[in-house]
């Protein structure tokens, strides 16, 4: 068996830890891959375009994207904030764990797309945090601010990634069974879905507890910046 072709595994993570553009790292690692395989340049390109051709469809998420931007033109964010502001008792850390619920509970009924970095976290989850942690503890750092932005888009991936495991369609329970059929062991996609549920349910219990702690940090964070501004003041 030839393992190099697997080259194109290390390239890619070698791309993503020297944060190069996602696009060209996975695209020269094909080419790469390709050509370790002992494929001929134009059999290389020919597949890359017969493997776009094919799965097309995936492309039409850039159309949200040009409808977000004239969501936050026309302030999105702003009243998204504004809204948050009026709840009472609404904290960033009740909110990113009640998102984490509802993205995960979502991906497990195979509704993917209702969440996201471009629609859902930058244009508004982010920006409900920040503006719940700004009504319970007054202006924050900037440190804090982005620690905000972080943790929201990580809460949308641990909700998405241990959530769709559940889905029985989902296309890494399918490859599972398919695997598990090669090999002689006859597996329905609704057992292996089910096992997914367990790991789900310790990942929204771990999350859920890291979020617990955030306001404690935010609080102590903002002290730390208020202590800090009467020396900034002094001569």
């Amino acid at each position: 068996m030839n393992y190099w072709p697997l080259i194109g595994i290390a390239l890619v993570v070698i791309g993503f830890a020297l944060r190069l553009n996602p696009a060209l790292t996975v695209v020269g690692a094909g080419l790469v891959t390709g050509l370790v395989a002992g494929k001929t340049p134009l059999a290389v390109l020919e597949l890359l375009g017969e493997a776009f051709t094919k799965q097309r469809y995936l492309a039409v998420f850039l159309l949200t994207l040009p409808v977000i931007g004239l969501l936050e033109r026309h302030g999105l964010k702003e009243h998204a904030q504004a809204w948050i502001r009026r709840l009472r008792g609404a904290t960033s850390s009740r909110l990113l764990v009640a998102y984490l619920a509802a993205r995960q509970i979502a991906a497990m009924l195979g509704l993917t797309s209702l969440g996201g970095h471009p629609q859902t976290v930058r244009p508004l989850l982010a920006p409900m945090a920040e503006a719940a942690a700004e009504a319970r503890h007054g202006p924050l750092p900037e440190h804090s601010r982005e620690r905000l932005k972080a943790l929201s888009a990580a809460t949308d991936n641990v909700g998405l990634f241990f959530g769709e495991d559940i889905f029985i369609a989902f296309g890494a329970v399918l490859l599972m069974q398919g695997f598990y059929a090669e090999n002689g062991i006859l597996l329905e996609p609704l057992h292996i879905a089910l096992w997914g549920i367990p790991t789900a349910i310790c990942a929204f219990a771990i999350h859920s507890a890291r979020l617990s702690r955030l306001e404690h940090r935010l609080a102590r964070d903002v002290a730390a910046l208020h202590a800090a501004a009467p020396r900034e003041r002094q001569p």
